[in-house]
């Protein structure tokens, strides 16, 4: 009997096999400038997502992939976009890269952490081909509330179309909160789901992606009146201050001067006080919808604090892209950013200021394009408090870190069809403030280009446009262009990139496919399927 006791006690002793895996959150915001939250430097406050900083750990050279859907295929899948079938947005265009949604070459997140033992869930913006049946539910996530595409924050918006684990609900179903703001929405369903995890006993990965702060810049009026005034200053001054206060958090070495305002930019001393006025409120509503996701984020961590499950769950917060100047310098005030039906983009004036220090804009592969904060905050798994890390990563990135702090196996075929195998590199070692052993970073966007090879980048603008060569530990805001001075290095470059492009299925490229980076050209792709 004594020896059955102790049996027993042993047993009751060890964890379980789920106490051992950690949570994991994903948080993925969309159109944000990398100097957009207050711990980049930003004067928009956001304390939630300060405090995860302050408790962990910001990368000052995390990279997507400069669009909406390459960024979710490549964080869902651990390949670059192209691989996976998410080459450019969710229309086929009729050859392998450009499918317009998930191919059966790869697996999401959900599909390798399921058969580890956890709960997948995902709540937000899908994007990744749900008008070709690729679904969340269809592809790992056992719960799911989600929308298609995006472009909406209020219910009365013609853009707001819900499903809950796989039924199209409708914007006032009973299971919603009344009146709700998608931005709150997602957290709110996030907590529900991770509720049904719990009492499954299971550790969970919930997958988030925020409308926020994509257009059509909509908030509640009481959000957007906290910033009325503020940005009077105009956006020269507050790529100003945004600078300094970079480089004083060390998130940019003080040698790396300011990229120049664009020509199509006014300054801002020549702008008439009736347009200023229109600005500061442009502005000053984007600067409440990165307010209110920040607070859904803090609502977030404290429902995980309140579950006592904060301490052993992985959080990793970025963006899918740089700021957004579509809709050019004047950017776009129709309607009334309060309500559902409104038309606002920040445009290209403000989105300067957003994606201080940095050259150009989503879309490009400049670093103005492609750079994201990302925030990793897990107080058992991560030491660290407050430290920066200068390792280069990238969205291909996540799969991995989740399989290397999971356990799970990444699979070599799965629904018996072969799986390419992880482009990415777990960041653990980072985390720790180790290298990540890497050849190589590529990407391409609508003939936008660029690869990276420890601190040299080669990047152009247009599948036409001339290859620029830069250092960027000496000049990350590509403002010295080095390819003239060494040749032989950017010809390495340039040829290193064209095999990983065919690897990759960037090519062939699509016969609609602009050769100047700005997308479609005349004539149509392949029909959508219904």
């Amino acid at each position: 009997m004594r020896v059955l006791l102790a049996l027993l006690l042993s047993l009751i002793a060890l964890p379980s096999i789920a106490a051992d895996k950690p949570n994991i959150v994903v948080i993925l915001v969309d159109d944000m400038g990398f100097s957009d939250i207050g711990c980049y430097g930003s004067e928009i406050p956001t304390p939630n997502l300060d405090a995860l900083a302050t408790n962990g750990l910001r990368f000052t050279q995390f990279y997507n992939t400069a669009r909406c859907c390459p960024t979710r295929a490549s964080l869902l899948t651990g390949l670059y976009p192209h691989q996976a079938g998410v080459g450019h947005m969710t229309d086929d265009k009729g050859v392998p890269g450009y499918a317009g949604r998930l191919n059966d070459s790869c697996v999401t997140i959900a599909e390798v952490l399921k058969p580890a033992g956890y709960f997948t869930a995902m709540s937000g913006k899908w994007h990744v081909g749900q008008n070709y049946g690729v679904t969340p539910w269809g592809r790992g996530f056992d719960r799911s509330l989600n929308a298609a595409a995006g472009g909406f924050y209020f219910p009365e918006s013609d853009k707001a179309k819900l499903f809950l684990n796989g039924e199209e609900i409708a914007n006032n179903d009973p299971r919603l909160p009344q009146g709700w703001y998608s931005t709150d929405l997602w957290t709110t369903f996030g907590l529900k789901f991770i509720d049904e995890a719990l009492a499954a006993k299971k550790p969970f990965y919930l997958h988030i992606c925020h409308n926020a702060p994509h257009f059509p810049l909509q908030a509640p009026a009481e959000e957007i009146e906290k910033f009325k005034g503020k940005y009077q200053i105009g956006w020269g001054a507050t790529r100003d201050r945004r600078y300094a206060k970079m480089i004083e958090l060390g998130i940019i070495d003080p040698k790396w001067a300011k990229s120049p305002r664009p020509p199509a930019v006014q300054p801002w001393a020549d702008v008439p006080q009736e347009e200023k006025d229109r600005f500061d409120h442009l502005m000053a509503t984007y600067a409440a919808v990165v307010h209110r996701m920040d607070k859904a984020i803090g609502d977030l961590v404290n429902g995980l604090k309140q579950r006592n499950v904060l301490d052993n769950t992985l959080i990793l917060f970025m963006s899918d892209n740089g700021g957004n100047a579509e809709s050019g310098p004047k950017g776009r005030t129709v309607g009334d950013p309060t309500k559902g039906g409104s038309d606002w983009f920040c445009g290209e004036s403000w989105a300067f200021a957003e994606n201080t220090p940095f050259r150009l804009f989503k879309h490009y592969n400049h670093e103005g394009g492609i750079s994201t904060p990302l925030i990793a905050h897990w107080p058992q798994g991560i030491t660290a408090k407050n430290e920066l890390r200068r390792q280069p990563g990238h969205l291909i990135d996540i799969m991995a870190t989740c399989v290397d702090v999971s356990g799970a196996s990444y699979p070599a075929q799965f629904k018996d069809n072969p799986v390419l195998p992880m482009e990415g590199r777990s960041l653990v070692p980072a985390f720790k403030n180790d290298p990540i052993a890497r050849d190589a970073l590529f990407w391409e966007h609508e003939g936008n280009a660029a690869i990276r090879v420890g601190d040299m980048k080669l990047v152009r603008q247009g599948r036409a446009g001339t290859w620029e060569l830069y250092d960027l530990k000496t000049d990350r805001t590509e403002l010295h262009n080095l390819a003239a001075e060494q040749p032989e290095k950017a010809k390495a470059l340039a040829d290193q990139w064209e095999a990983w492009a065919t690897r990759a299925h960037v090519k062939p490229y699509p016969g609609n496919y602009d050769l100047n980076g700005g997308g479609k050209k005349k004539g149509k792709g392949k029909k959508k399927a219904k």
